[in-house]
């Protein structure tokens, strides 16, 4: 988790998706490609709609397992999530900001410039780099609190999904306690709806890992895609309410 290979293709990625988001009824980039420069009229009158009739988004905030680090994008448990979500009848747009490497304090420092375009569910999946680092439990919650904070403040609307993670006891059995237990008070403390362990059947299953141990295989990341469908669904289901 602490490689940087995909860093800077995912925030390229989450560029282009700021830019797009402000052509309200376009599906994608190359979409809004094709309406400016064949239908401008089509353009125009798509601006026009009204707020109730664009398109919501699901934005998954993370580290290298939410940018699928060494596969292609199409193959992350994020792309997954939204295939799944388009099978069930969910017409959400779905935009991954993982940054390979990430951090909680790095998360924070760039959380309000992800959020310049407002967002409707908001899957945070960060804290394992600081596991793996031996940084103190109380400055990764305090930083998560903070994204959390920042989140709401900006996205009053957005419904929040915090994916719990869990490390090795390298560290010792009160780290590693304390690390998981972190994921359930912030659940607790702020109503989230928590993914009890995004690497649930994943996590230190070799066939399913990568050969560095830590970043899923695609058929790794297909069972992850299934551990965030399972608690993702229901909050899809109420916002259709």
């Amino acid at each position: 988790m602490n490689l940087l290979k995909n860093k800077l293709s995912h925030k390229v990625l989450l560029g282009a998706w700021l830019l797009v988001s402000s052509m309200a009824g376009c599906n994608s980039k190359t979409e809004t490609n094709q309406a400016q420069e064949e239908k401008p009229e089509a353009t125009a009158s798509q601006s026009e709609k009204p707020a109730s009739e664009k398109k919501k988004t699901i934005l998954f905030f993370g580290n290298s397992l939410t940018a699928g680090y060494g596969l292609d994008p199409a193959e992350a448990f994020p792309a997954l999530v939204g295939e799944k979500a388009k099978a069930a009848g969910y017409d959400y747009q779905v935009v991954n900001a993982g940054s390979s490497g990430e951090t909680t304090a790095g998360g924070k420092s760039r959380i309000s410039w992800v959020l310049r375009k407002p967002v409707d569910v908001f899957v945070l999946e960060l804290g394992g780099n600081d596991g793996l680092r031996g940084i103190p439990i109380k400055d990764s919650q305090k930083n998560l609190q903070a994204i959390i904070d920042t989140v709401r403040q900006k996205s009053p609307q957005a419904q929040i999904v915090l994916a719990g993670m869990q490390i090795p006891p390298n560290l010792g059995p009160d780290y590693s306690e304390q690390f998981k237990t972190m994921y359930t008070d912030l659940a607790d403390k702020n109503k989230l709806t928590l993914i009890p362990f995004l690497l649930e059947n994943v996590g230190g299953i070799r066939k399913l890992n990568q050969p560095d141990g830590i970043h899923p295989t695609a058929e790794g990341h297909k069972i992850v895609a299934e551990n965030v469908w399972k608690v993702l669904e229901p909050v899809l289901q109420k916002q259709q309410l």
